[in-house]
């Protein structure tokens, strides 16, 4: 696992230079809400909200975020992806899919299968905010 942490951290770099695995996996979950609150990324992250403070920040500084008042509270600052975020965005996961595509072109059909049937599972049971312990099995961690 911290192997291929390592290398998303380094594939999102070459992706694009300015854009950190964080602020990658900030950027998709804004495309899909359709923006939001940086205190609602910090808890669907379960990340420090001072962390997320300062990834929206650099997005904003980057051009590829905006915040804007939110219409139903005006008290409130909602996070959006700028036109230049959704093209950077757009571009990162096309050439983010082709790596992944080349590294599994030559796995049968029954192994991708299986691969992503295991990556469904793991991240149901891992996703934030769970407190599954990360401890290999064997080390104080459950087995299951």
């Amino acid at each position: 696992m911290t192997v291929f942490a390592r290398r998303a951290r380094a594939s999102a770099g070459r992706m694009h230079p300015e854009l950190s695995l964080v602020s990658y996996t900030l950027l998709g979950h804004l495309e899909t809400s359709g923006g939001c609150r940086a205190t609602d990324l910090a808890a669907h992250y379960a990340l420090d909200k001072s962390t997320v403070s300062r990834q929206v920040t650099a997005l904003e500084r980057s051009g590829l975020v905006e915040r804007r008042p939110d219409p139903a509270d005006h008290r409130v600052q909602v996070v959006r992806l700028t036109a230049a975020g959704r093209s950077i965005l757009a571009d990162v996961t096309e050439r983010r899919r082709a790596a992944f595509g080349e590294r599994l072109a030559d796995w049968p059909e029954e192994d991708l299968r299986r691969f992503a049937g295991y990556l469904v599972r793991y991240n149901a049971r891992s996703g934030p905010g769970t407190t599954d312990p990360v401890t290999p099995p064997g080390h104080g961690a459950r087995a299951d």
